[in-house]
């Protein structure tokens, strides 16, 4: 049998809660098969949750916190977990993002959230709200989107490549002046000069990146890990080698795409066009 791999309880909540979780069940005396059985849910779950991949839902964790006489730790614990503005399935990327040398990223549908206005990203993660709960958790995700910019503000920042689909600047989030106040702040972070900014027009037809949005991020090292987005979720890809297919097709999409210089003008007629100033009154 292979031995448990070592958990760094400092990592995260979900962490720090997988370490206590593994403390309890060998105080227990019980298998991680075993504890699955008696809740009941496969054992491969209670391995997630001791590694701080997933976090149990609020019925399982009360059985769990029951089960192995935690006295209300794994309930309070979890309680944190859950407040916490920055889900499970995103936390371990936004770590990789701010170790991170280089980003290169393709959107298919909305700005990258570290070039997102404020009320740009309000009016995103209101639309998101069907997913999750009321106000006070959404301003929560705000703040945290906010200050994951500040990576941009270090003195010597990671690189930002970014490839925007077409429709992300004709896809109106908070209205008019939102978009024109957005593609303004798009333009001025464009001229940063670890900042490049390309536009993939709809004249390009079909291309590699039209599964969606995906992130590249090269860390120190020169090692790759990709970031698939979802409806309400995301995928990694941490696999050595793996990376390697979104990578040539991320320098499809480059090659495709207008020069940096050709987007910021295709940028500022979309927002002269179809987000005019509004009249003076």
């Amino acid at each position: 049998m292979p031995a448990p791999k070592d958990l760094d309880p400092s990592a995260s909540l979900a962490a720090l809660y997988g370490t206590k979780l593994r403390k309890l069940r060998v105080r227990a005396g019980l298998t991680q098969r075993q504890l699955g059985d008696r809740i009941p849910i496969a054992h491969s779950r209670i391995a997630q949750y001791e590694l701080g991949n997933e976090t149990p839902p609020l019925d399982v964790n009360g059985k769990i916190d029951a089960l192995l006489d935690a006295d209300g730790d794994l309930i309070d614990l979890w309680g944190h977990i859950k407040r916490t503005p920055i889900p499970d399935w995103a936390r371990k990327f936004v770590a990789y993002e701010a170790r991170a040398s280089a980003m290169h990223k393709y959107m298919a549908h909305s700005l990258p959230g570290l070039l997102q206005t404020e009320a740009y990203a309000r009016a995103m993660l209101s639309v998101g709200q069907v997913f999750s709960g009321g106000r006070a958790e959404l301003e929560e995700k705000l703040t945290a989107r906010m200050e994951r910019q500040n990576i941009l503000n270090e003195a010597t920042p990671a690189w930002l490549w970014v490839v925007l689909d077409e429709a992300v600047l004709h896809r109106v989030v908070g209205g008019a002046l939102v978009m024109r106040d957005q593609l303004d702040h798009l333009l001025t972070m464009a001229t940063k000069p670890r900042i490049t900014v390309q536009v993939l027009p709809y004249e390009q037809g079909a291309h590699p990146g039209m599964g969606g949005s995906v992130t590249l991020l090269t860390l120190p090292g020169n090692g790759q890990v990709v970031y698939l987005e979802g409806i309400n979720t995301g995928t990694l890809v941490e696999i050595p080698g793996e990376a390697e297919p979104y990578a040539i097709a991320y320098d499809l999409l480059q090659a495709s795409a207008l020069s940096p210089d050709e987007s910021a003008g295709f940028i500022r007629k979309v927002m002269e066009d179809r987000y005019p100033c509004p009249p003076r009154t």
